[in-house]
């Protein structure tokens, strides 16, 4: 047997495929992309536009591969498996659970030859599925997954209705997987998951800075870095280790979603605006020289001109580095879908423009105080053309090296030049 997995959306999901690979390639089967018997599709659901990318996946590799079995799972199958099963016809359809189960349910696909429609409604009770370990990499840096779902239920999103309860992987399974991938000479590890701030919320005897604490001191971790961290699960005792472990890497991502007082609040977003800075302002003077990212949604509904510039000037009191800036989507199943005072795409995207371009004069002021000093960059690939290594620094600037030879998965202490930063 052969397989074809495509992934659209996070991390989490391309882990999720390079899991069910594993799991696959165990049972026998062989990748091949040209003639595969079974195509798995792992969705997403998080704006509208993913939803519509969902189905033109299905529909095209159903045309492209008319006699494989056709195997819909993640976030978008999860909230239309009716739509999917009816309208599009795919052969086997889960959600966001039982996707450990998929080899089975192709051995029984192939036995009966009747399509398979395994998703559970309710979503709120889930337990975590572990597939095992396994090594989802972008060359030297792997992700590891350590929890799903999310119990924040702001009033944009989806993902708590579609992924489900936050629910953690245990401790010896996450330690396991990450020895593996150590042995395996991997230079970085990357926490990947949900909301992977409420790690251990479940388990009642453990959390994120435990967890973090363990993983730092396996023998040859070079690197460890936390994907995302929400500001109200940011405890003292984690910020610190920042501060006292060399192998956390110097970047964190803290979302913020909006700047805005009364914004936040019809976010349901569970901080105020004080506390966010304390905490910002805390790990600023724990770390100078960390790197802080951060994601904002702009034209959420009733957003004024008034409020948009309330959440830029917030964004430059917390003294961010880098804008990840997205425009609202309205999810019709959410809160905010249904509040009154919908922004206009047309004034989304002025401000999409704008965030942009204070990300861009954020960005450039601080790698200007890395330039003339020596930092230390991850070789992750070379480029043949260009003669040039390309990484990362701890502060996940990304650096091209001139160099006759490739040095992918080693560390070169370098001179940072300005024409060395890929923009």
């Amino acid at each position: 047997m052969t397989y074809f997995l495509f992934s659209l959306g996070c991390k989490v999901n391309s882990y999720e495929c390079s899991a069910l690979a594993s799991m696959l390639r165990k049972l026998g089967y062989f990748e091949d992309r040209e003639n595969p018997d079974v195509v798995i599709i792992n969705t997403c659901s998080v704006t509208a536009t993913a939803d519509q990318k969902s189905r033109q996946h299905i529909r095209k590799f159903q045309k492209q591969y008319p006699s494989a079995i056709i195997v819909v799972m993640g976030c978008y199958a999860q909230g239309h498996s009716d739509f999917i099963a009816n309208d599009i016809n795919a052969d086997i359809i889960v959600g966001t659970s039982h996707r450990n189960e998929i080899p089975t349910l192709i051995e029984e696909y192939l036995r009966n030859h009747k399509q398979i429609v395994k998703v559970d409604k309710n979503t709120r009770t889930l337990c975590y599925e572990d597939f095992g370990v396994t090594s989802y990499s972008e060359n030297i840096r792997a992700y590891l997954k350590i929890q799903d779902g999310c119990n924040n239920f702001c009033s944009y999103c989806l993902i708590p209705y579609r992924r489900g309860n936050a629910r953690s992987r245990s401790k010896e399974s996450i330690l396991e997987e990450a020895r593996y991938l150590v042995h395996n000479h991997y230079q970085e590890i990357v926490l990947t998951g949900i909301d992977v701030s409420s790690y251990g919320v479940d388990l009642g005897h453990t959390n994120l800075y435990e967890l973090v604490k363990e993983l730092i001191n396996i023998e040859g971790l070079e690197s460890l870095r936390i994907s995302s961290i929400e500001a109200h699960d940011m405890s003292e005792e984690l910020l610190y280790l920042y501060k006292n472990n060399k192998v956390l890497a110097k970047h964190i991502h803290i979302p913020l979603q909006s700047g805005s007082k009364t914004v936040l609040e019809r976010m349901h977003r569970k901080y105020q605006k004080e506390d966010f800075l304390k905490k910002i302002k805390l790990l600023r003077s724990i770390m100078p020289e960390i790197m802080i990212s951060t994601d904002v949604i702009v034209g959420f509904p009733g957003e004024s001109d008034e409020e948009f510039l309330e959440t830029k000037e917030f964004i430059k009191e917390c003294g961010f580095n880098q804008l990840h800036v997205f425009p609202f989507s309205s999810r019709k199943e959410t809160l905010a879908a249904k509040m009154p005072n919908q922004v206009n795409d047309i004034v989304k995207k002025q401000r999409v423009s704008a965030l942009l371009q204070l990300s861009k004069e954020l960005w450039d002021e601080y790698v200007s105080h890395f330039i003339n000093k020596e930092v230390e960059v991850l070789v992750e690939k070379y480029d043949v053309n260009k003669k040039v290594n390309i990484g990362h620094t701890t502060n996940y600037i990304e650096v091209a090296i001139p160099s006759l030879e490739g040095k992918v998965g080693q560390r070169i202490t370098v001179k940072l030049e300005k024409s060395m930063i890929v923009s």
